[in-house]
């Protein structure tokens, strides 16, 4: 439990680290884009969950524990030849609260991340790399109300 929690502190303080100069362009995902839509992860190790809504203008808004971000990023219209949807999304706004983990992500903050998007559409896992051996998840596909 401990390794997963040290895991997901890793895989968002490295992304983070590597793209902080890098800038991103707003656009509009394709119509049919696969990762459009909430999901949610399950964190019981840190009695936590997050939940990601992805807009098909470029925008994204998260919760985590009592984080609250706005961002805007970059997915890639099709999976790579591995099968990975390659992922920069930057911080614009920020409740200034703690997330999960109990860390502040920063406004400005640029991750990158590959997600690797299972078959049926329903889930997915967050990747540091464009293979599997870092990875958190699943993200779990949420029905809009």
């Amino acid at each position: 439990m401990m390794k997963r929690a040290l895991l997901i502190g890793t895989l968002l303080a490295s992304s983070i680290a590597a793209a902080n100069a890098q800038e991103l362009k707003l656009g509009p995902l394709r119509a049919d884009h696969p990762l459009i839509g909430a999901w949610r992860i399950e964190l019981p190790e840190l009695a936590c969950y997050e939940v990601y809504n992805l807009h098909s203008n470029g925008t994204k808004r998260s919760v985590s524990g009592k984080e609250v971000n706005e961002s805007v990023f970059q997915i890639s219209a099709y999976p790579s030849r591995r099968g990975f949807y390659k992922w920069v999304d930057k911080i614009v706004k920020n409740s200034g609260l703690s997330d999960c983990t109990g860390e502040k992500t920063p406004i400005g903050d640029v991750a990158v991340n590959y997600i690797y998007l299972h078959p049926d559409g329903t889930q997915f896992l967050l990747c540091t790399q464009e293979n599997l051996n870092e990875c958190i998840g699943p993200f779990i596909r949420q029905e809009v109300i």
